[in-house]
């Protein structure tokens, strides 16, 4: 199939486009497999196209074939585990899994991505608190090679070559470069690597019970200082799931949309914590006796009582990258966010970096928000024209450069893709990073898959 210049197929959320001499859509893994033989015999090649919810540019081609999976979404749910299409969506999962109280635990906030663009990517999400990333969920993957071969991979199996290890840092999330590690299963070297070693076709994911009870809320507090104490003083809480942060910046940006935002709150926590039934009334005493030692804004925050509210918290969380990529677009340029990590002890002297140099350089024109208890939030640079762009992605590159300063990682979940490669110079070395590319050179010797993501050639 031919695709038009503006199609959506030729662009992520945030904006980044490509190109594609054509757009194919496998009906299973049977027609991936010929796919993958035709275009190594003609040297085509090939980009694997998910959801389209990434914010890196992997799925945006360069050229050669664009292959989406969407069609391969079916889903079988058992007893603790799910089989399903790489092209089934996280929503259709949690649909499916649920009639047998189960449910998915990663959440990469935006529903509509594919499972298997989420394998590719290793991403988490608001509830990676407690259920950290991707790659703790996956039991086995079916994956397609270059050259048509099919792995079955399952947890516990070693690689069939000699994996050379590489440094990682000392954190709770990190999906940048290759997962090589001693003693690692071949499995894990699939899961984060961007679509650039295989097509991943199905994939079995671990599901867990339904918690009985969850404590859910939107914590607002008058001073971004009061919200950050509360964020040490509330890790260690048992059964915290989810402890996400939005400054004052991504509250004014969003409140026309969420009216009942308290006029005096400068920061807000997203809190959800699974407690058992017989739990229920002692655990709400305990959070009535934080807010106070918090100096929460008790009135004014936002507290469910029932699914829907739930679900109406997970809206308000969903909204801020939603408005970001909607004003980038309006704009006519691509959104630029940090998806940097730092050790937890770290974690206020990045944020600090974060608001001094916008101040200095981008005064009023961040937003930040995301993954606090881990020590991962995206500060998003809302550029007004091509040439605070400019700026924007120079601040982007400092901001990279200060988290492996820190002990941090370039990239916590969404992947290197195309738009931010270079960075990967920043946290590895020219030794590590041509292992890496030998590894790459032994699954695909004519680096067909996902050209231009993670690097920009064998040579570069």
């Amino acid at each position: 199939m031919q695709l038009e210049p503006d199609s959506p197929y030729l662009a992520d959320a945030s904006g980044y486009r490509g190109h594609a001499d054509e757009l194919l859509l496998p009906e299973n893994e049977a027609a991936v497999i010929d796919i993958a033989r035709s275009a190594s015999a003609a040297r085509i090649p090939i980009t694997i196209s998910g959801g389209g919810s990434g914010l890196t540019g992997g799925r945006v081609p360069d050229g050669g074939w664009l292959v989406s999976l969407e069609k391969l979404n079916a889903i079988e749910v058992h007893s603790s585990y799910a089989i399903c299409g790489a092209g089934a969506s996280l929503t259709s999962i949690q649909a499916a899994a649920a009639p047998s109280k189960q449910f998915y635990g990663p959440d990469p906030t935006e529903y509509s991505a594919a499972i298997g663009g989420t394998v590719a990517t290793n991403a988490s999400g608001s509830r990676s608190f407690l259920y950290r990333d991707t790659r703790r969920h996956i039991r086995a993957l079916r994956v397609v090679l270059a050259n048509g071969e099919t792995l079955v991979l399952q947890r516990g199996e070693k690689p069939p070559f000699e994996i050379p290890a590489l440094p990682f840092p000392d954190i709770r999330k990190n999906t940048a470069g290759y997962y090589m590690r001693s003693g690692m299963d071949y499995i894990d070297l699939f899961i984060g690597s961007e679509g650039t070693l295989g097509i991943v076709t199905e994939v079995e994911v671990a599901l867990l019970p339904l918690p009985g009870q969850l404590f859910a809320g939107v914590v607002f507090f008058p001073s971004d200082e009061s919200a950050l104490n509360a964020v040490d003083a509330w890790r260690p809480i048992p059964g915290l799931r989810m402890l996400e942060y939005v400054d004052a910046g991504s509250l004014d940006m969003v409140r026309t949309r969420f009216p009942g935002i308290p006029a005096a709150a400068r920061a807000a926590l997203l809190i959800e914590q699974e407690v058992s039934e017989t739990e229920t009334e002692t655990n709400e005493d305990h959070w009535l006796t934080r807010l106070k030692a918090s100096e929460a804004l008790i009135e004014g925050s936002w507290f469910a009582t029932s699914a829907a509210d739930r679900e109406r918290f997970r809206q308000f969380r969903h909204t801020l990258p939603e408005v970001v990529n909607e004003i980038a677009r309006q704009r006519g340029l691509t959104t630029i966010g940090t998806d940097f990590a730092v050790p937890l002890a770290k974690n206020r002297e990045m944020l600090r970096f974060y608001r001094e140099t916008v101040e200095r350089e981008f005064p009023g024109q961040c937003v930040i928000f995301g993954h606090i208890g881990d020590a991962h939030v995206h500060a998003n640079l809302l550029a007004a024209n091509p040439d605070q762009w400019k700026i924007a992605m120079r601040l982007m590159s400092e901001f990279a450069r200060k988290s492996v300063e820190l002990g941090g990682t370039v990239s916590a979940e969404h992947g290197l893709g195309k738009r931010k490669r270079d960075y990967l110079a920043f946290q590895f070395s020219p030794a590590h990073i041509d292992a890496m590319k030998a590894v790459k050179s032994r699954l695909d010797p004519q680096w067909l898959l996902g050209r231009g993501t993670l690097f920009a050639s064998a040579e570069q």
